[in-house]
């Protein structure tokens, strides 16, 4: 029996021909079973725009966050492998295919795409400003969690519906901390991680704010260790838990 594969693609506020260009590159490339693009807060007419592509289109009226997005998508999705990728398109589809396939193939139970890597060929770079902080959030998080990764972030990861099954209701994090809690949670969980060096070209018009969330990283990423080390029986963090009231878990909230 072949392996059946789904792409959810987050989008907010998307640029609708670079949208529908790699909907249709991932169609024709990746080849999957099934695309959802999670669209928040669209503009009138946007949904119509999309109407004819090879995928579902999924609208809330407001902004959710990608990781609340992915999550939504992911729990829509009923394939033995679930992949994301990023609206804007930077990881190219035949990239997005090598992570898809170490996952589809069994080699691991989460593939993460890598800008980072020694062997990605990046074809454009982010602002000195954006690259400075990446760099160092990998380095911290690199230090901090048990999963050791050149990229945390990259808009590229894949995972098994099994795995995805056993990480999903430890995930709090809507927004773009979403993915260093996914690799957390998953080597907190003992599922195979890999990181996968892709073909990567920034994309002008960034919603992603360099100071402002890199603060906001920089608290999830606390957080993701403190529950990684929860779950990996550790006392002191357990005991901490105990005495904090628990937040809701992304697939408990409302869609």
């Amino acid at each position: 029996m072949s392996t059946t594969v789904g792409v959810v693609i987050p989008a907010y506020r998307p640029d609708i021909p670079e949208l529908r260009r790699y909907v249709t590159a991932i169609d024709e490339t990746v080849e999957p079973d099934e695309v959802v693009i999670e669209l928040d807060a669209p503009k009138d007419g946007v949904t119509a725009e999309l109407g004819d592509l090879p995928a579902d289109v999924e609208t809330v009226p407001y902004r959710r966050g990608k990781g609340a997005a992915i999550t939504a998508g992911f729990e829509y999705l009923a394939t033995d492998v679930l992949v994301f990728a990023d609206a804007d398109g930077s990881t190219p589809a035949d990239s997005l295919a090598t992570v898809v396939e170490r996952v589809s193939s069994g080699t691991a139970d989460l593939a993460v795409g890598s800008r980072r890597h020694p062997d990605s060929e990046v074809a454009s770079h982010q602002t000195f400003a954006r690259r400075f902080l990446g760099d160092g959030f990998a380095w911290l998080a690199g230090t901090l969690l048990t999963v050791s990764l050149y990229d945390y972030q990259c808009g590229a990861k894949a995972i098994t519906a099994e795995g995805w099954g056993k990480v999903r209701s430890h995930l709090y994090e809507p927004g773009f901390a979403w993915d260093v809690e996914l690799a957390a949670i998953a080597g907190a969980l003992d599922l195979r991680v890999t990181e996968v060096p892709i073909r990567w070209e920034d994309r002008p018009g960034s919603t992603v704010s360099p100071v402002r969330d890199s603060l906001a990283l920089g608290r999830a990423l606390l957080s993701a260790r403190h529950r990684a080390k929860q779950l990996s029986d550790d006392r002191l963090h357990t005991a901490i838990a105990a005495a904090r009231e628990q937040p809701t878990a992304l697939v408990e909230r409302d869609r």
